[in-house]
């Protein structure tokens, strides 16, 4: 029988053959180097039996979906070790995330991190033997049968939440069994290095209302060094953690007064205006206008926009004069109001309306993280009212924006198309159209991307950006959202070139993301170490002595004049201890004065990184930092 492969041709092996079969039919290293296949697009085991015309794709490590398999026979390396050590516990789900896996066991006995040596110890046996991984299938009856009979209670009840003809498929390593839809490798001996890492609790199921469980979360790489590398960043990390960084350069403060909701120090309050300033300034030259919308806005409009059905849980709502309100979760349906008050005609179109927005989210306590996750930020939108036959250069425009900010910050980044979510507004053939819409104007860039299926906003799909920073870790900030539904919703409409009304397209975009978020992000991709022109203090200035405080304080007075950014440190200290404060606040220069300078009117000038001090006059040095804040440089 033929079989097509992933290039195109056409493979022909004998009736009855496996996946592996096939790989090997092409080469024994292929074969030696899968660990899963693609059947007609589907993730399927190297044993599963080819059928005349399939597409086939061989899985390796090289691809996403290998280290996915890889990762996800580990976590049941971990269940057949922790049943082994612990007979007695009760398994319920071991998924793959990203970096690793966890798996979710009640134990009769606690168990803690102190006990992962001898889990480990147990799975390296299990690797080590090189036991075959095999699917089989059963009928309902006879899977809750084999699982009551392992006395596996989570087992049993996942089972019977099921849908009727569900497949219901088990994997065997050895003498352990567990309930999984696969696909995994095909033996234990695969898996070449593993670590565990953390343990938690988790309730059952996610509710409050079930058992809370132990929840152990490890880690899994192809090979020794590649998780080595990956531990090193994680070091790397805590040192750059921007809680631990805010909290140091005395930018952010978090408080129990208010849980999830950051308070803005002086210097984080000059870190976030520098942002707004940069945003404003660059949008004013794309041609948008800024507007603000107020925070609280009544229960019909937004049960107009359709946030009252689908994002009530995260919405703060309350009554003012017996009317039900809410406090604005998203900018969007202020914007469609302010587009209201007045007619349009095609002539103005593209109109690009942007608002740096204060939007308040009800997220869980125990979600919350610095200003990663938190219940108030502000988000820099802007909404793009077009054309239909404007809307690729206008996705192309806001592609092209998004790639100039994140360019100047240093971040490489890589591109997600999310598709129609469940339980999404509209029809068929609007999402259809969007979706094709983002597609040519990404296409038309020549950008790579991927399709993120079912990952859309409810009210359209979306073009999102991923961000790279200093260490490899990666972060969803900028979005572009395509949206024909809030237009019909709102009824906005427009005169076009014929006399008659017609509806036109919204765009919903960000840059920054939320505010916080990319404020957080910065600190941990610049370890706190700010380009001159983002740093809240740009200059520390230093004294010998007191005789040189009067020239300090000129000097400073020309910096602060000039536009930098500078702080004076007159303290009768000395001068070593001054400067090691100083490198601690990871300015960009220490300048230090005393006697000498005085006389010849120079500074001694030590840049951020270097043990070398460069004397420079008062004038070139304020020359220097003038263009590098100019030009925005980064060193």
């Amino acid at each position: 029988m033929n079989i097509r492969l992933k290039n195109g041709d056409v493979l022909a092996v004998a009736e009855g053959a496996t996946c592996l079969d096939a790989a090997r039919a092409i080469s024994e290293g292929l074969a030696r180097n899968a660990v899963a296949a693609k059947i007609n697009g589907e993730l399927s085991d190297l044993s599963e039996v080819l059928s005349e015309g399939d597409a086939l794709e061989i899985v390796t490590m090289k691809d996403p979906e290998g280290l996915h398999v890889y990762r996800h026979t580990c976590a049941h390396v971990l269940a057949q070790a922790l049943k082994t050590i612990y007979p007695t516990c009760n398994l319920s789900i071991g998924p793959v995330i990203d970096n690793g896996f966890y798996y979710d066991v009640d134990f009769k006995t606690p168990i803690a991190q102190e006990d992962f040596a001898k889990i480990e110890t147990e799975m390296k046996k299990i690797i080590k033997s090189d036991l075959p991984i095999s699917r089989f299938t059963l009928p309902r009856d006879e899977a809750i049968k084999l699982m009551d009979g392992f006395d596996e209670k989570y087992k049993v009840e996942l089972i019977n939440d099921l849908p009727e003809g569900e497949t219901i498929s088990f994997y065997k390593q050895g003498n352990f069994i567990d309930l999984c839809k696969g696909p995994h490798l095909p033996s234990t001996g695969k898996i070449k290095a593993f670590k565990l890492t953390s343990i938690a609790g988790a309730y059952w199921r996610g509710s409050e209302k079930n058992k809370m469980l132990t929840r152990i979360y490890g880690t899994a790489f192809a090979k020794k060094d590649e998780m080595e590398a990956y531990f090193t960043m994680l070091e790397e990390a805590k040192k750059r953690d921007h809680i631990k960084l805010g909290k140091e350069l005395q930018l952010f403060a978090l408080m129990n007064e208010g849980k999830g909701f950051p308070f803005y120090l002086p210097k984080g309050m000059t870190l976030k205006n520098i942002l707004i300033d940069y945003w404003r300034e660059i949008h004013r030259k794309e041609g948008y206008v800024e507007i603000s919308t107020p925070i609280i806005l009544n229960r019909s409009l937004w049960e107009t926009s359709g946030h009252w059905d689908h994002y009530k849980e995260n919405m703060y709502t309350t009554k003012i004069d017996d009317e039900d309100c809410a406090i604005k979760p998203m900018n969007c349906p202020g914007s469609l109001l302010v587009y209201k008050l007045q007619p349009h005609s095609y002539k103005d179109f593209p109109i690009r309306m942007g608002e740096l927005g204060l939007v308040h989210r009800h997220e869980k306590s125990g979600q919350l993280h610095g200003l990663m996750r938190v219940r108030c930020f502000t988000q820099d939108d802007a909404h793009i009212f077009m054309l239909p036959d404007q809307i690729t250069s206008e996705i192309k425009g806001v592609a092209r924006l998004i790639d100039s900010v994140y360019h100047l910050f240093g971040f490489k980044y890589f591109v997600e198309l999310s598709t129609r979510p469940e339980n999404s507004m509209g029809s068929d053939e609007d999402w259809e159209n969007a979706t094709n819409a983002l597609k040519a104007a990404l296409d038309e860039l020549g950008l790579d991307y991927k399709i993120n299926e079912g990952d859309g906003a409810f009210y359209g799909p979306k073009i999102d950006f991923h961000l790279q920073d200093s260490i490899g870790r990666t972060w969803q900030c900028g979005t572009i959202q395509l949206d024909f539904q809030l237009p019909q919703r709102f009824e906005i409409e427009y005169v076009g070139e014929d006399g008659l009304k017609h509806r036109p397209i919204m765009i919903h975009r960000v840059c920054f993301g939320s505010i916080e978020r990319f404020i957080a992000i910065l600190i941990e991709h610049y370890a706190g170490k700010f380009p001159v022109w983002l740093s809240p203090v740009q200059a520390k200035l230093l004294t010998l002595t007191d005789r040189s405080e009067e020239y300090a304080k000129e000097f400073e007075r020309q910096l602060f004049d000039a536009g930098v950014r500078v702080e004076t440190d007159y303290r009768n200290e000395k001068i070593g201890y001054k400067i090691r404060e100083a490198r601690m606040d990871k300015v960009p220069y220490i300048l230090v004065v005393g006697d000498k300078e005085a006389a010849e009117g120079t500074v001694s000038v030590r840049r951020r990184g270097s043990e070398e001090s460069v004397v420079m006059t008062k004038e070139a040095f304020l020359a220097q930092i003038l263009e590098e804040n100019e030009k925005k440089s980064t060193f």
